[in-house]
């Protein structure tokens, strides 16, 4: 009534499909893994070289304010008056 050596076969069959699917999936998940602490090792790099030229240039901010403390007194003012027309058209 059941054919119990083909299901047998079938079944067999099936193990080995999924071993190897299961094979490709721990490959790719390494070979992921790989990637990703590439691309954070890369990111982090990025995030200290701007880091270091967002204080080199707040250092020169600094040095201009500090030598001409009304010039970028009158220059906020005029940006702010500026700005304020701006929103106040809208």
């Amino acid at each position: 009534m059941f054919d119990t050596g083909g299901m047998s076969e079938e079944l067999k069959a099936l193990k080995v499909d999924v071993s190897s699917l299961l094979n490709g999936t721990e490959e790719m998940l390494d070979s992921s893994k790989a990637r990703a602490e590439t691309l954070a090792e890369q990111i982090k790099a990025a995030l200290n070289e701007l880091g270091e030229t967002v204080t080199q240039e707040q250092e020169q901010i600094h040095e201009l304010i500090t030598e001409r403390p009304i010039a970028s007194l009158a220059s906020a003012f005029a940006l702010g008056v500026v700005v304020g027309f701006m929103l106040r058209r809208h």
